[in-house]
């Protein structure tokens, strides 16, 4: 693992034209940076983390009881997925972590509802547990919605250009805990194996324990340690492919050699599932042929899932 930092983008005063800027050379450089600054109340933070800590101390049968529906919304046990996708590595072994999964909330009476992931949240018997999740999965995607404009200027596009892509966005709030892995694990046992991220952006809000690592262009591997008040945000591979690869979806690892349990919330947030993404004009010729995102996502889910390798409710 190389040393180095990752660049940090404060949003606190800053202009959409300078955010820009930084946005532009963090996201071409390595794919990934810090972002500070964002509006996001610490209070918000620190009640997803409490929400969290709570629901995975849970008997297994009670996280059992919302087991992962067909969905994608629920409880995901232990080593119940591999990273079969991965461009990076050949995983053989099952992430070494468990997670509650919400998303974009569809209802009955929504005509998207049955379609693959537009469906109901599944919440735990736990009070006082809905109320600060879906706070803090309010406050991120209304950050997101105010980030779209900065990112298309980044591009030299007009600053409403993504925002047809994003009236009905797939969104994803994840709950992960990691156990600690042994000092003597095999280097091939992952909290989370060597991937990339397949949407648009993912914001990671961590706790200190960290473990989180970035691999750099010459493949070396870059700590992502947590700093307070700081988001990890990073390109995912849609977004990567808007820009025929001029922002890197650059994969990343998490090897929890702290001693200690780790918790961590990433906010996915991703364009409607019927969304065309096809490079845009000022990033050059066209890299990949056209691809629907609802297609590149529910093939990726298909193979690392082993609930999806199954009937579920």
């Amino acid at each position: 693992m190389s040393a180095g930092t990752l660049p940090i983008v404060d949003f606190a005063g800053a202009s959409d034209e300078a955010l820009a800027r930084q946005l532009d050379r963090a996201f071409a450089d390595i794919g990934f940076c810090y972002f500070t600054g964002i509006g996001v109340d610490q209070a918000l933070v620190d009640g997803v983390f409490e929400a969290s800590r709570r629901f995975h101390a849970l008997p297994r049968a009670a996280k059992d009881a919302i087991a992962m529906n067909r969905f994608h919304r629920g409880y995901m046990a232990p080593k119940s997925s591999i990273i079969q996708t991965s461009s990076v590595a050949k995983v053989t072994r099952p992430n070494d972590s468990e997670s509650f999964m919400l998303m974009h909330e569809v209802a009955p009476d929504d005509p998207r509802y049955g379609r693959p992931l537009d469906g109901p949240n599944l919440w735990p018997d736990l009070p006082g547990f809905r109320a600060p999740v879906e706070a803090y999965e309010q406050a991120m995607r209304a950050f997101c919605r105010r980030l779209l404009g900065p990112m298309a200027l980044a591009l030299g596009l007009p600053r409403d250009w993504f925002a047809p892509h994003f009236g009905q966005p797939t969104t994803f709030l994840r709950l992960l805990h990691y156990p600690p892995q042994a000092t003597d694990a095999p280097d091939d046992a992952f909290g989370s194996a060597p991937h990339t991220d397949y949407g648009f952006i993912t914001i990671l809000a961590q706790d200190r324990q960290g473990g989180l690592e970035v691999r750099r262009k010459d493949g070396t591997w870059l700590a992502a340690p947590p700093l307070d008040g700081t988001w990890v945000v990073n390109v995912a591979d849609m977004l990567s492919r808007w820009t025929n690869g001029r922002w890197q979806s650059t994969p990343h690892r998490v090897k929890n050699l702290s001693g200690g349990d780790r918790y961590s919330c990433p906010y996915f947030f991703d364009m409607a599932m019927d969304s065309l993404v096809e490079g845009v004009p000022t990033c050059g010729p066209a890299a990949h042929p056209p691809v629907r995102y609802g297609d590149y996502l529910m093939e990726r889910l298909d193979k690392n899932y082993a609930y999806r390798q199954q009937p579920v409710a």
